[in-house]
């Protein structure tokens, strides 16, 4: 079995070769708390979460370590807690919490490290201090920041030219810079604001270093794949590539850089001045979560992708119809069975989920025929991709909608439309089955007698 991955350093797609098989070392950058995530946030959450799990798949649980990390210190985050009055500990640790049990509705695990900034600030001087006795970095006015000119390299990544480096570092340029393109290792903090002593003042981390320095201690100076939006190309990663090499004696970073495409809404960009900015904790609560997931692997995770409430509903349907074959096959006793090879080797072509969904498609076809390797090839291909595994009855019967019938009401006029039947009561019969419909409520006869599930 053999990975491809489109590598954002050299614009191709690559065989992927780890620097070991057994600790292979995936880091993804992760979110700044300081309010709820919206959906272009989940975006990458789900998709690297589906890069750990093939990864898994094909190297082994025990042999692959995967980080995103969680920044909770951050300008965005002080200007919270002044706003609010929240101290900044209470605003990082009341949305960190909300974010995993966000990601988590959506079929994200928590990866194996999620390492907090705040805990790696000794590792983020002594990077610093590194980067001043290599020549990279100077000292200046309570700043700390990276000589970009030191390092010829620079601009690899993202492959801008000067001037466009120059004027991509427009909204930091300062009289204290050598070169205006020089980013920031450290700044001063004032009384009002966190930070910690370090041997050029009081101050905390320019946001840029704190990946490296996490990178560091947890994967070490060379690991195999980086992984972000595309809007983090320039100048985060370029700026995280320079530091870490400069650090380590011009030792490469990462081998792999994996990068997803933007998201919008409706087919406009998410604003929320457009009314359009969709947050996943109210997402969740409108939608079945399992449909969210879907409907974000539906595109290849390199393009743009456009988040619509018909893409979401259209989802929920092709979940209804697996789902189906499921609840309709419950007698069907479960199989062990091999990862479907066409399946996954749509997965290893560069997280190819569209031609994996299709895949999965085909396998649902299978229940014609020989329903026993249906069903375990449609669950096993469906765990890799984070999708049904919750029982059918429980995915059809879902959770209510604010202010609607509860599964205990909907059994009692089940219940009651079924005495009316068997009094011949047709029109206390009809009744009940309109006002289930108007409910979002679908009954179903059966010979088994009568199901139920959510629109």
């Amino acid at each position: 079995m053999t990975i491809y991955i489109h590598n954002t350093m050299t614009r191709q797609k690559e065989e992927f070769r780890p620097i070991d098989e057994k600790n292979v070392r995936v880091y993804a950058c992760g979110p700044t708390v300081y309010n709820y995530a919206h959906i272009g946030n989940a975006r990458p959450a789900v998709v690297f979460d589906l890069l750990a799990r093939l990864l898994r798949q094909v190297y082994g649980d025990k042999h692959v370590t995967y980080s995103r990390n969680i920044t909770d210190i951050d300008d965005k985050i002080i200007q919270s807690s002044q706003e609010t009055g929240e101290p900044i500990a209470a605003i990082t640790e009341k949305y960190a919490k909300i974010y995993n049990e966000d990601m988590g509705a959506l079929g994200v695990g928590i990866p194996d490290h999620q390492p907090r900034a705040t805990d790696y600030i000794p590792q983020m001087l002594d990077m610093i201090q590194k980067l001043i006795d290599g020549g990279h970095a100077y000292a200046a006015e309570g700043h700390v920041l990276f000589h970009v000119p030191s390092w010829p390299e620079y601009g690899g990544l993202s492959r801008r030219s000067r001037d466009d480096l120059i004027a991509g570092a427009r909204v930091e340029v300062a009289p204290y810079k050598k070169d205006p393109a020089d980013f920031v290792l450290w700044k001063p903090s004032d009384d009002a604001q966190p930070g910690w002593d370090s041997p050029w003042g009081r101050g905390r981390p320019g946001w840029h270093l704190e990946c490296s320095a996490m990178n560091a201690s947890i994967n070490g100076a060379h690991f195999d794949i980086h992984a972000g939006g595309e809007d983090l190309i320039f100048p985060h990663h370029e700026n995280e590539i320079a530091q870490s090499t400069c650090a380590h004696g011009g030792q490469k970073y990462a081998n792999y850089w994996m990068h997803n495409g933007h998201l919008m809404v409706e087919g406009q960009k998410m604003s929320k001045s457009l009314g359009n900015f969709l947050l996943v904790h109210d997402l969740i609560k409108e939608y079945p979560p399992e449909a969210l997931r879907l409907v974000l692997l539906s595109a290849h995770y390199r393009q743009p992708f456009d988040f619509t409430a018909a893409g979401v509903e259209q989802a929920k349907k092709t979940l209804d119809r697996y789902y189906g074959f499921l609840r309709d096959h419950a007698d069907v006793p479960d199989m062990d069975v091999a990862m479907p090879p066409a399946f996954l080797a749509a997965l290893e072509d560069d997280l190819n989920t569209p031609k994996a969904l299709a895949e999965l498609a085909q396998i649902a076809k299978g229940f014609s025929s020989d329903k026993t390797k249906a069903k375990a090839e449609l669950k096993a291909a469906g765990k890799l991709l984070g999708l049904l595994q919750q029982d059918p009855q429980a995915w059809f019967q879902g959770a209510p909608a604010q202010e609607g019938l509860d599964a205990e009401a909907i059994d009692k006029m089940i219940a009651a439309r079924r005495d009316a039947r068997a009094q011949k009561n047709f029109a206390e019969s009809d009744r009940i089955r309109d006002a289930l419909a108007a409910a979002g409520i679908i009954i179903e006869d059966g010979p088994q007698g009568t199901t139920w599930r959510r629109q």
